[in-house]
């Protein structure tokens, strides 16, 4: 079985988003195979098709610049290229978040654009499985997981492929104690 621990970034504002839509404007990704070894990542930027114009507050919260979404593909084109990277239809895969947020970022771009959603299951919480593994009263956010783990966070913050990478980290850490 493989592993893909993702994270995405998407459009965002200090209040409510223009339209009510929120769409995914960075998508990355590591596998990780059964004993824990990365096999591979992937990185893309995305398009919005919504709301196009990034705020200057997600520019300042991801690092992410208009010029990088606005040379993207949109969202089918990227969700293709990324189920081709996944493998979706010949391999055994278990998605993994922390949070569930990212996954319904993912639903609500797969329904905005008609497309499929039933690839996103099956999905671990890795923010709620190490709540519960850890046996804590409340779940911590990522950074301050990693803190306690003693890891060291790669890259910066708020940046899709870092999170996951950073994510990933976690997840190998405890690979036999995920119930997923």
């Amino acid at each position: 079985m493989n592993f893909i621990i993702y994270d995405l970034e998407a459009t965002c504002w200090r209040g409510a988003p223009p339209n009510n839509v929120q769409e995914i404007i960075e998508i990355g990704a590591i596998k990780v195979n059964g004993y824990g070894e990365e096999i591979g990542s992937f990185n893309q930027f995305v398009r919005p098709s919504v709301n196009t114009q990034l705020s200057v507050f997600c520019t300042e919260l991801t690092g992410i610049e208009q010029h990088q979404v606005a040379s993207a593909n949109l969202f089918p084109h990227v969700i293709d290229l990324f189920w081709e990277w996944i493998e979706i239809d010949a391999s055994d895969y278990t998605l993994v978040s922390w949070g569930m947020e990212d996954q319904q970022l993912m639903r609500n771009d797969c329904r905005l654009h008609n497309l499929e959603d039933d690839w996103l299951t099956p999905h671990l919480n890795l923010k709620n499985a190490y709540r519960s593994i850890m046996k804590l009263n409340r779940p911590t956010g990522l950074l301050k997981t990693l803190e306690r783990e003693g890891l060291d966070f790669d890259g910066r913050h708020h940046r899709a492929i870092f999170d996951a990478i950073n994510t990933s980290k976690i997840f190998v850490k405890y690979l036999d104690e995920w119930a997923y």
